[in-house]
């Protein structure tokens, strides 16, 4: 199988700016061209706002070449100047929001074509935070509350955006209890490995299969690849599932995970010198 040039940037949500000097730190140019998609925000106006704010951000790194995509109900995503924009992009980022109503305008369009033909054969970030890192893969997680979720007919799924398949990225993940429908997206389809992010912490995705930490917190990895047991196809609506066997890592800065192996691991020393990036100035607005 051919390597994946590109890499993906996901954040948990929360403060970005440590997910804003990576991206900066990883083009190593202020020349580079960077794409910001509010659509996830759940207004046009809205969307304007967030989108203006982290543009923003990345001209005050010197990165003066960021602009801001504009995609709703008025602004159709396949028009010639989207197009164009998408093909020179260095960086494309996805702010955070409502993840489904991102996945809805981007689906089908030859935007998103380009976007994943240009992220499988050249060296571009496709990066987001919170609904924007949710979206990333071919199937994600929409709706499943607390303990809720582990109850059949709680946890939905949809589909994504198909930068990656099979993985579920969920985000907000320890500060809003999303244990439990991680572990039941991952039980009923254990073809998925599930990723949750704290907030303030994320991945990069090298190679479509390395998965390294980034931040201060910790991630969650949810293998079921050697489950044994699992009622999830076949219990009743509402009632809760049984599952044996499913496995559970913690990632933090310095250890990566092998998706296609399923392999936990150190990094190597020698590219793992930089310091956990720790987040100190007012949070940019988050879903």
């Amino acid at each position: 199988m051919k390597r994946v040039k590109g890499k993906l940037i996901a954040l948990g949500g929360g403060d970005d700016e440590g997910m804003i000097r990576l991206i900066h730190s990883e083009i190593c140019s202020i020349h580079s061209q960077i794409e910001v998609i509010a659509t996830a925000s759940p207004q046009p106006t809205d969307a304007v706002v967030s989108g203006n704010a982290y543009k923003e951000a990345f001209e005050e790194l010197g990165c003066m070449n960021a602009c801001f995509m504009r995609i709703d109900e008025e602004h159709p995503a396949d028009t010639p100047e989207h197009l164009e924009r998408i093909g020179k992009a260095d960086v494309i980022f996805f702010t955070g929001g409502d993840q489904v109503r991102l996945a809805r305008f981007l689906r089908g369009t030859q935007l998103l074509k380009l976007m994943r033909r240009r992220y499988q054969e050249e060296d571009i970030i496709i990066a987001g935070t919170s609904a924007g890192a949710a979206v990333m893969s071919d199937r994600m997680i929409y709706d499943g509350y607390g303990h809720y979720a582990l109850i059949k007919g709680e946890m939905k799924t949809t589909y994504g955006c198909s930068f990656i398949k099979h993985v579920f990225i969920d985000t907000h993940f320890a500060e809003r209890g999303r244990f439990g429908r991680l572990a039941h997206a991952v039980a009923h389809d254990p073809a998925y490995t599930g990723i949750g992010l704290s907030e303030e912490t994320g991945i990069i995705i090298k190679e479509g299969d390395q998965v390294e930490v980034f931040g201060p917190g910790v991630v969650t990895i949810i293998d079921a690849s050697q489950i044994k047991f699992s009622n999830t196809r076949e219990v009743a609506e509402y009632e809760p599932i049984a599952v044996e066997n499913l496995k559970m890592h913690l990632l933090v800065h310095g250890y990566r995970y092998c998706l296609k192996e399923h392999l936990f691991q150190a990094v190597p020393a020698e590219q793992s010198e930089q310091e956990p990036i720790q987040t100190t100035s007012e949070a940019l607005p988050e879903e």
